[in-house]
């Protein structure tokens, strides 16, 4: 394994072997990289998570060849080559190739032909020295096979399958397909019309290279597929591959060179090219997959990582028309204190009433913001809103609905919010989501939240998986009150899990708030292994120790008690003292378990703990003028938000129904590799709207400048 990971990754080998050592040891990508940079030599989680990877991809193959040499050793089929071709096997698609010939088959065409006593001709024609097939075919005949050519048929059955077998064979073929398949589309005529068909109108008659599709044309053209509005094609040039294989197999002329011939023509329209060009296919599908769960990804990443307003007492609306706006008022910790309803808009058209009513909630729950969902009926309340004139300042914020629905109906929020109905949850989620996004949207299953491209049509185990260790290293990243998280929240920190974060809030409820980190260990079930990979990433605020409340782990408390007594102050009087910390000789305080970048990092801490990495949130206002798609043309400059980010492009947020795309030749005058180089998520970006089709509801922007 170890050899293995080195030659893809190029990593230095402490480096590897010393990360494998840490993760047999139930260790965390998040603690490995924070906590054990002298053992991987300062690997980043990145670079811990592809060795991650590349270990269990190497387990995965290992456990397929140790069932292989079983099912072959049962079978009698265990040669000693065969045992080595295996055990030397670098990838699956080699390993099948060797275990194909012995695999257990369904009955087959080329198995009933053996039963007729037929493969002894079929090894007669292979070997190409009879001048009289037919002669021979006449000894076969049967009661079951009655006829010469029945017993011709029968014997290239057998042939056909021995070609299929040929890895030499399928290796060329699959090097054909690589290079020249061509994926093509074709409409269902009884399809054509329907209105959920005219969104991939541009694949009703589509052709191109499949090494040449990118990512989400690929998964675009097969979604469209699996909706039964198209049928799709692989296709590449059928004559040559088959003159490449007659060129392989056939070194004679006469009937058993027309036999051959007839066997490799049925081998590769029945066998080979189904096969290999559904591996083809699935190839590219699984690299599409891989390129869109890396952008969903990052741009969850970035979402995670969205400014949070902080601590703050919010206003929280989610806005509708006829059945009014939901209004709801949280504490600084985001208790739900008032919950109301408002009917602004028609056919009540309350505007008085809301505004008397909000102007109360303010002033008696000492609001100091308001967010406002952006869905439905968004931007005519934020209208009504922002003509209050409170008596201080509140600051009024625009914010993502994406995912509250799901939150609102799920058992997180049931159990969050017994007695409140559905709309009460996703306004409370509206403005949790302003205080803190990361803390909010872990409750929301990933793929709800909006940011993906095709997050529903890509493999959902490795989606489950790649999204599962974003949260996890951005919560890890950030750190977490352990007095205030929620359950979702304290699952992805370091070494917890949904079982113990159960535990960790039922006894905050029961005992009161944690006041150490020592006494996180009194928690049921929260052993010794779990405390050292979690402590250093929750938080306790205002506790015994100053310490609890940073991302110092308390195996390194007596060093910094050490370093505050060498320097003549408590450790209160250390943090945050840039003069004491500046004069700390590290070389003093290295060991063996403690490097130069431990203390490094334990120095930068101390100069600001518990910062937040995250920038605070800033007010935003769209274009008061623009309301609907109509009112739109081209040559407009307007503010907007990015809200999503694909291969392709990004997505923004102009203010009404409808996104507008900035492709990515409009993102800049320059070549653009990576778009993510370019704009980030929920960025403030100004947009030039170059195309509206009102029709198809696109609008085409081009990149201004960035805020």
């Amino acid at each position: 394994m170890l050899n293995h990971i080195l030659k893809i990754t190029n990593l230095p080998e402490s480096s590897v072997k010393n990360t494998l050592a840490l993760l047999a040891e139930d260790c965390t990508i998040p603690f490995i990289a924070r906590y054990r940079k002298e053992r991987t030599g300062n690997l980043d989680e990145v670079q811990i998570e592809q060795i991650v990877t590349l270990k269990e991809a190497f387990e995965t193959l290992e456990k397929r060849k140790a069932t292989i040499l079983k099912a072959m050793e049962e079978q009698g089929e265990l040669t000693d080559e065969l045992r080595t071709k295996i055990s030397e096997a670098k990838d699956s698609t080699t390993l099948e190739d060797i275990y194909l010939p012995f695999k257990k088959k369904r009955k087959t065409k080329a198995e009933t032909a053996r039963k007729n006593g037929l493969e002894p001709l079929a090894k007669l024609i292979m070997a190409q020295n009879a001048r009289d097939v037919e002669g021979l075919a006449l000894r076969y005949i049967t009661q079951v096979v009655t006829s010469t050519e029945q017993v011709l048929e029968g014997a290239r059955y057998i042939i056909a399958e021995w070609i299929n077998e040929r890895v030499d064979i399928r290796n060329n073929i699959r090097r054909e397909l690589a290079r020249n398949a061509m994926i093509s589309t074709k409409v269902v005529k009884s399809k054509k019309g329907e209105e959920k068909a005219q969104k991939f109108r541009d694949y009703f008659a589509w052709d191109e290279a499949l090494s040449r599709c990118p990512s989400h044309r690929l998964l675009a053209i097969l979604r469209a597929e699996k909706e039964g509005f198209i049928r799709v094609k692989i296709e590449t040039d059928k004559e040559r591959t088959l003159d490449q294989m007659a060129r392989k197999l056939i070194r004679s002329h006469g009937e058993c060179a027309d036999q051959i011939e007839l066997a490799i023509s049925d081998a590769y329209k029945r066998l080979l090219f189904p096969a290999l060009s559904n591996e083809i296919l699935s190839e590219a599908k699984k690299k599409a997959d891989e390129t869109a769960i890396v952008i969903f990804a990052k741009n969850l990443k970035q979402l995670l990582l969205g400014s949070p307003l902080g601590e703050k007492r919010i206003l929280a609306i989610d806005p509708g028309f006829r059945t009014g706006c939901k209004v709801v008022c949280l504490s600084a910790q985001g208790d739900l204190l008032h919950n109301d309803i408002i009917y602004p808009h028609p056919p009540k058209s309350d505007v008085t009433g809301t505004v008397k009513k909000i102007e109360a909630l303010v002033e008696r729950y000492k609001i100091e913001a308001i967010a406002i969902g952006n869905g439905t009926a968004s931007r005519e309340t934020e209208t009504v809103i922002k003509g209050i004139l409170f008596k201080g300042n509140v600051d009024v914020f625009v914010v993502s609905e994406a995912g509250a629905s799901i939150y609102s109906a799920s058992k997180i929020a049931r159990e969050e919010f017994p007695d409140q109905d559905i709309t009460v949850r996703g306004a409370v989620s509206i403005g949790r989501r302003l205080a803190d996004p990361l803390a909010e949207l872990v409750k929301i299953d990933a793929k709800s939240i909006g940011v993906g491209q095709y997050q529903h049509d890509v493999d959902q185990s490795q989606l489950k998986k790649a999204l599962d260790r974003v949260v996890e290293n951005c919560v890890n990243s950030v750190g977490v009150n352990i007095n205030t998280a929620s359950v979702p929240l304290l699952s992805y920190v370091s070494g917890i899990g949904a079982k113990l974060a159960e535990n960790i809030v039922d006894y905050r409820e029961t005992q009161g708030a944690f006041s150490s980190r020592s006494d996180i260990k009194k928690v049921p079930r929260l052993g010794a292994k779990a405390f050292e990979q979690g402590a250093g990433f929750l938080r306790i605020r205002n506790g015994k120790n100053p310490l609890d409340d940073s991302s110092v782990h308390p195996e390194r408390y007596a060093l910094v008690k050490q370093i505050a007594k060498d320097q003549g102050v408590k450790i209160s009087e250390l943090i945050g003292n840039a003069t004491a910390i500046k004069n700390v000789p590290l070389e003093k305080y290295i060991t063996k378990d403690v490097g130069a970048l431990t203390l490094e990092d334990i120095l930068k801490e101390l100069q600001k703990p518990g910062l937040d990495i995250r920038e605070k949130a800033k007010v935003f206002s769209f274009n008061e003028h623009i309301k609907t798609i109509e009112d739109l043309h081209s040559g407009m400059i307007l503010p907007g938000i990015v809200n999503n980010i694909t291969a392709f492009g990004c997505f923004v947020d102009i203010g009404i129904k409808e996104s507008g795309l900035v492709h990515v030749s409009n993102l800049s005058d320059s070549f653009v590799k990576d778009v993510n180089a370019h704009v980030q998520l929920q960025q403030q970006i100004t947009v030039k709207v170059l195309e509206v089709d009102i029709s198809r509801k696109r609008i085409q922007l081009k990149l201004e400048n960035k805020v």
